[in-house]
C-alpha cells in the first residue's frame, strides 16, 4: 500500500517547467506535422488541441492569425503559463483546464489535434475521446493525433503515467472510415530538462473526414 501511494504522489517532470516562463518542457516550436499540413486549414478554422501543455502549437496558430482556437490540458500550471504567454505575445485563444477522460464536446471543430497526450489516459478513454472527436468534426475536417506505443518500453520519466500506450498501428484502425493523409510509425530519441536522453516509440496520423 505504501508503494502504491508513492506512485500516486509522483509529479511529472513537465509540471516544474510549466511554473517557470524561462523553462520549456518539450519545445518552443510547433509540431512539424502541424506546419506540414497547415495549408489544409483556413484562418477561420475552429481548432481544438487536447493536451496543449504550455501551448507551443496553439500559440503558433494564433500568431499566424487563427482566431477560433480552443485548447485544454489537465495541468493548471500549463494553462496558467499558456495564458501568460498569450499576454506576452499579444494573441488571443481560449485556454482552459479539462480532463481528457471527462471532456464533452459542445461544438464542432475543423481541426482537432493532440500530440503526446493520449497515452497518459487508459486506452478505452483515449479511444472514446477520438470517437467523440470524430463525431464532432466538420465534414472535410482534419485530425492530427500522435500517441506513444509499446514498441519500446516507456522511459523512466513517463512510465508511472503512461497507462494507455497503444499497439503499433492501433490508432490507424480508428480512422479506417476517414481519408488517411499520413501515417507514421517510428522511434525517436528525446531529452528534457534534468532527464537523460531516452527513446520513445510513436505513431502519428493525419486524417481527413470525408465530405458527404
Amino acid at each position: 500500500m505504501e508503494e502504491k501511494n508513492k506512485e500516486e504522489k509522483k509529479i511529472p517532470f513537465w509540471e516544474e517547467a510549466y511554473q517557470n516562463l524561462g523553462d520549456v518542457a518539450f519545445s518552443s516550436k510547433p509540431n512539424a506535422t502541424l506546419r506540414e499540413f497547415e495549408h489544409l486549414f483556413h484562418k477561420q478554422s475552429a481548432v481544438l488541441e487536447a493536451g496543449c501543455g504550455e501551448g507551443q502549437n496553439v500559440l503558433y496558430l494564433a500568431r499566424q492569425g487563427y482566431s477560433d482556437i480552443d485548447a485544454f490540458d489537465l495541468s493548471e500550471n500549463g494553462i496558467a503559463k499558456l495564458k501568460r504567454l498569450c499576454g506576452i505575445q499579444g494573441v488571443e485563444l481560449h485556454a482552459f483546464v479539462a480532463d481528457l477522460t471527462k471532456y464533452r464536446f459542445e461544438r464542432k471543430y475543423d481541426v482537432v489535434m493532440s500530440f503526446g497526450t493520449l497515452h497518459f489516459v487508459e486506452k478505452e478513454d483515449w479511444k472514446a475521446f477520438i470517437r467523440h472527436a470524430k463525431e464532432n468534426t466538420s465534414q472535410g475536417g482534419i485530425h492530427i493525433m500522435q500517441i506513444f506505443t509499446d514498441a519500446v518500453p516507456a522511459s523512466e520519466d513517463i512510465a508511472p503515467f503512461a497507462v494507455g500506450l497503444a499497439k503499433d498501428g492501433e490508432i490507424r484502425e480508428l480512422y479506417r472510415d476517414w481519408e488517411i493523409l499520413q501515417f507514421k510509425s517510428y522511434v525517436f530519441e528525446d531529452e528534457h530538462p534534468n532527464v537523460p536522453r531516452h527513446l520513445h516509440a510513436s505513431n502519428k496520423i493525419v486524417a481527413r473526414k470525408f465530405k458527404i
